[in-house]
């Protein structure tokens, strides 16, 4: 059985921050100081326990919180569970409490960014929620050590409208197709320079396509990004 609650006491913070670091590695994403003073200011900082075992143990966590009041949006900072629940539904069943829990508050629309070359998660938030890319960032981070390994942090930003998902475009409806490796984190580890090569031509013809005036509609596993007019 899994559960998804409030993050509401300092060691549940404490276990939250420890989660995400195991999974971001040593640049940390965000301290339980900051966890804490979003939680107790009315954000979204919420954890996934599963208990199967008998014994109730965190595997995931969710943090977003609010924007510009008269906007009605959130940024969602970060969503994560631990490797070895992942493909099982449990980040989209944590997305769609996030996505009831922003409801429920008069929240219309939640944002967040991903580096597109990572492949899992352009399929998970372009075709599983049905976000859509408005926006892409070179470097947006600047270098750091976590989920980048070190490279550049090029981003995606994606607006999620909450009662509007969006749907895959028509074949014929793309004009253009942008593919990515199949699995950049491992690629990461193995030969860091073929990953940085993908990033440099992933960079250039993400802005080549984008400065035609085309949008970046969708994602499918054998062809990558999906851009119409």
């Amino acid at each position: 059985m899994r559960t998804i609650r409030d993050l509401d006491t300092v060691e549940l913070i404490i276990d939250a921050q420890s989660l995400l670091d195991s999974i971001r590695g040593p640049e940390r994403v965000i301290d339980a100081g900051t966890l804490r003073a979003l939680q107790q200011s009315g954000n979204y900082v919420v954890g996934l326990f599963d208990d199967e075992s008998g014994e109730e143990r965190m595997v995931g966590a969710s943090i977003a919180f609010f924007g510009a009041p008269a906007r009605r949006r959130m940024h969602s900072h970060i969503t994560a569970l631990l490797p070895e629940y992942r493909g099982r539904g449990w980040g989209r069943e944590l997305k769609e409490h996030q996505r009831q829990w922003a409801f429920s508050r008069d929240v219309g629309g939640i944002s967040w960014t991903f580096d597109p070359l990572v492949a899992r998660n352009a399929h998970f938030f372009l075709t599983v929620l049905g976000a859509r890319v408005t926006g892409y960032s070179v470097n947006n981070y600047g270098i750091f050590g976590g989920g980048d390994a070190g490279d550049e942090s090029d981003r995606l930003d994606v607006e999620w409208a909450l009662a509007d998902i969006a749907k895959t475009p028509a074949d014929d409806a793309v004009v253009a197709t942008l593919e990515i490796p199949s699995d950049v984190e491992a690629m990461r580890e193995t030969d860091a320079d073929a990953a940085h090569e993908w990033r440099t031509r992933l960079r250039g013809e993400m802005e080549a396509l984008l400065a035609r005036g085309l949008r970046v509609a969708g994602f499918d596993v054998k062809r990558g990004y999906l851009f119409t007019e």
